[in-house]
């Protein structure tokens, strides 16, 4: 599927939300346990997502086969990577887990090519994917790699996060052939997240056992909640539905330029030499999975690429 200029945009939002989770879990996560954390992020998220619905007269579907896409999505989206991360953020740093997790795409493409009859792996989409990967690793810095090979469960967690990520961007498909828009997606998902999630982070973090958070902390799951996961799912689903599996993928490169862009901005953090080279290859990755130009390239050239 063609990455619009919609989706595009879409994309660029979705990754400034996402990379701003970090500024809002770096407060939160001071004060909270992870589980308990993370559950109050999608409990939230799921409150928001129901009332807007309620006021705006809609309904959440309740047909067996959207409770099942609601589950399956909850499990894939959520509680199976979510767990793995935060899991293995405990053995390993969190630069070498952010460049794992910069696998995403891969999976997500390679799934997408097999399973589905408009996504498929072309030359121009794996060289885009690859400069990605390049991009942000030169971005973190190459001394995050430094710990590669030791923790190696820890490592094949996050690895088997991203392919978690990547099935569940084909089982997501779903909603569209379901009729379901991105709203209810979004508010079904983080609802059985809900769920799925409270005996784990009750049985595990003892919340009842945890003194009462401060306002700033407060401010902070709520704008975790509000925006980087209700909002932001809300454009997930929706690019989603426009672009494909493979490609709302794409995002998770995105996320740690939004990030250091972010930091930047927001808290006068500086951009080093290797923040630029590694933004700069992101976005000639970009340009790559894009693929207009390089087709219009080739063709003034008289070729066309694979």
């Amino acid at each position: 599927m063609q990455i619009t200029n919609t989706a595009w945009a879409l994309l660029i939002v979705l990754s400034v939300l996402w990379g701003g989770s970090f500024f809002f879990v770096e407060v939160a996560v001071s004060a909270l346990p992870p589980l308990t954390l993370v559950w109050l992020r999608v409990a939230l998220a799921a409150a928001a997502l129901l009332a807007l619905l309620a006021i705006t007269g809609r309904r959440l579907p309740l047909s067996r086969p959207a409770l099942v896409a609601f589950a399956g999505m909850g499990v894939l989206n959520n509680l199976i990577p979510f767990t793995l991360i935060v899991s293995a953020q405990t053995e390993i740093a969190s630069g070498l887990a952010s460049i794992i997790n910069a696998m995403t795409p891969v999976s997500a493409v390679l799934l997408a090519h097999f399973f589905t009859a408009d996504e498929r792996l072309t030359g121009l989409r794996a060289a885009g994917v690859a400069l990605g990967i390049l991009g942000v690793t030169v971005l973190i810095g190459w001394e995050a790699l430094g710990g590669l090979g030791a923790a190696v469960i820890a490592q094949l967690a996050v690895l088997l996060a991203t392919v978690s990520y990547g099935v569940a961007g084909l089982w997501g498909r779903r909603f569209r052939a379901l009729g379901i828009g991105s709203v209810e997606a979004a508010a079904g998902q983080v609802t059985a997240s809900t769920l799925l999630l409270a005996i784990p982070a009750i049985v595990i973090d003892r919340p009842w056992a945890i003194p009462l958070p401060g306002l700033e902390i407060w401010a902070s799951v709520i704008g975790l909640a509000l925006l980087s996961t209700a909002l932001a799912y809300v454009l997930f689903f929706r690019i989603l539905a426009i672009a494909g599996a493979g490609n709302v993928m794409l995002v998770t490169l995105m996320v740690p330029p939004s990030a250091i862009l972010l930091g930047w901005l927001i808290l006068g953090e500086r951009i080093e030499a290797q923040h630029l080279a590694g933004l700069a290859i992101i976005a000639l990755g970009l340009v790559f999975l894009d693929g207009r130009l390089p087709r219009r390239l080739a063709e003034h050239l008289g070729r066309r690429p694979a």
